[in-house]
């Protein structure tokens, strides 16, 4: 997958709005491999429907979303399983680990599944953004920046195309924020990733090519 892009796209939520004002929404616009977008909202602008319908979750609007030439409108399960499993991973921001596991337990589930990046590579990710010791810990027992930063370590262990990050930094201290950005940096720099960041606020500190107001 080279593009995403979507066609005056507009959720039904705002479809009786006329003074909606967006470069992504009732617009044209695309989101293209090897760069790195931040995408800033307001409260209530759809910031995590948007993430949602790039997965798949939500099909609740008008106009039309492709990936490169596919109007996902006609995507079987099938073919969003496998746009979740190959081609774009998400970081949401609710985190979503299993707080009966251990953080390892949370990243090796899904690394089991592709086995795209060996072990030491994540012991690595795990030395960097410092929760070495928190390895066999249960996640629900760390705390929300401990458990942001297993999230992103667990995104990071499968392949794709587009990294897509939901409001990432809510629970980090400005340290983590940047551990977490050179993180990403350094793995779109190596995969030439697309890399898709979410904002209602503060946001990742990372080299942004394009800003667009959700």
């Amino acid at each position: 997958m080279k593009t995403i892009s979507l066609h005056q796209v507009v959720p039904q939520v705002f479809s009786e709005r006329e003074d909606l004002s967006s470069d992504v929404w009732n617009t044209e616009v695309d989101f293209t491999k090897g760069f790195t977008y931040l995408v800033e909202a307001e409260s209530g602008m759809g910031k995590s429907t948007f993430c949602s319908y790039l997965l798949g979750y939500r099909h609740d609007y008008s106009g039309q979303l492709f990936f490169d030439q596919d109007d996902v409108c006609d995507y079987k399960i099938s073919q969003w399983v496998e746009v979740r499993q190959q081609h774009i991973s998400m970081l949401f921001q609710e985190m979503r680990l299993f707080p009966e596991l251990t953080a390892l337990e949370n990243v090796d589930i899904k690394n089991h599944l592709t086995s795209h990046i060996d072990e030491q590579t994540v012991m690595d990710w795990f030395e960097r953004l410092g929760i070495s010791d928190k390895l066999h810990s249960k996640a629900g027992l760390l705390s929300q920046g401990q458990q942001q930063r297993v999230a992103m370590i667990r995104s990071l262990v499968q392949p794709f195309d587009f990294l897509v990050v939901d409001e990432p930094i809510s629970h980090l201290d400005d340290t983590n924020a940047q551990l977490m950005a050179d993180l990403i940096q350094q793995v779109r720099e190596k995969s030439q990733c697309g890399v898709i960041v979410t904002s209602i606020g503060k946001h990742l500190p990372l080299n942004y090519d394009y800003t667009l107001k959700l």
